[in-house]
């Protein structure tokens, strides 16, 4: 790797697993120090091990990115042992079926899971800026993880989508309050990502709709997303802020129609 991050601390959440390890291995490969935060202090764990295990520096850290207090213990844990933090990849998100699983028709949605689903994917990454901005020496990176589902509408996760909207907003808001520190502020917008735990949950009739959605004959992986956070965390990206960048293999560059034809016209 070329080591763009050499001397750099990044705090990466959500790093227990998928898309949030993936970047956190990244730009431990590329020379940070990297704070790995998960909810599941396994997850946490086993993601600082890897990166120490190809010879990075990771640490493990806990907490739940909707609880302050937390966040703010977090924080200074990473602080006290490297002194600052260069890099934020704010990634955190719900996804299990007690919440995620039950966000479907808003006339039947329990209103503790929209709330429970704000908390995590909004409120936390404001509470992760919140906490971070204070000890981000001028010119830090931070980096939000929106989705494609704050960019259309869908019969289901009114909630997911509406949250993830709502960090588009944040991102720019957050990019205007502290670009005159240098401090740049991006969100990325993964659509289906292939992880491991999507492969389990998706049918093969599924993945199949969802082969027909794309451009490009191959989907997202948790590797594409973590290319696009470190050039955005790095100084190659400088005059990059305030911009939400899309990875969805072409998804929503067509109108369905194409995507409709285009499965007709598979053998």
């Amino acid at each position: 790797m070329s080591g763009r991050f050499d001397g750099r601390v990044a705090l990466v959440t959500g790093a227990g697993s998928g898309i949030g390890a993936a970047c956190a291995a990244r730009l431990a490969a590329e020379g940070a120090f990297v704070g790995a935060l998960d909810l599941r202090a396994a997850g946490a764990r086993a993601t600082a091990a890897a990166i120490r295990g190809h010879g990075g520096t990771g640490m493990a850290l806990t907490c739940d990115v909707s609880d302050g207090k937390q966040v703010e213990e977090a924080v200074a844990t990473l602080v006290a042992s490297f002194g600052r933090v260069d890099v934020l990849h704010s990634n955190a998100a719900v996804f299990d079926q007690d919440v995620y699983g039950r966000d479907r028709e808003l006339e039947t949605l329990d209103t503790a899971v929209w709330d429970r689903t704000m908390e995590v994917n909004l409120r936390g990454a404001m509470l992760m800026v919140k906490h971070t901005v204070p000890v981000m020496p001028d010119g830090g990176a931070i980096v939000l993880t929106s989705s494609v589902s704050a960019l259309v509408g869908d019969t289901v996760h009114a909630a997911y989508g509406t949250s993830k909207a709502a960090l588009i907003g944040f991102t720019r808001y957050v990019a205007t309050m502290y670009g005159s520190r240098g401090i740049r502020c991006n969100a990325v917008a993964p659509a289906l990502v292939l992880t491991a735990a999507a492969r389990r949950a998706l049918t093969p009739a599924q993945l199949a709709d969802k082969a027909a959605e794309r451009l490009l004959p191959w989907p997202c992986t948790v590797e594409d997303v973590a290319n696009l956070v470190a050039f955005l965390a790095c100084d190659e990206s400088r005059c990059v802020t305030g911009q939400t960048l899309v990875l969805d293999s072409g998804t929503l560059a067509h109108r369905p129609q194409h995507a409709v034809q285009q499965s007709r016209d598979l053998p």
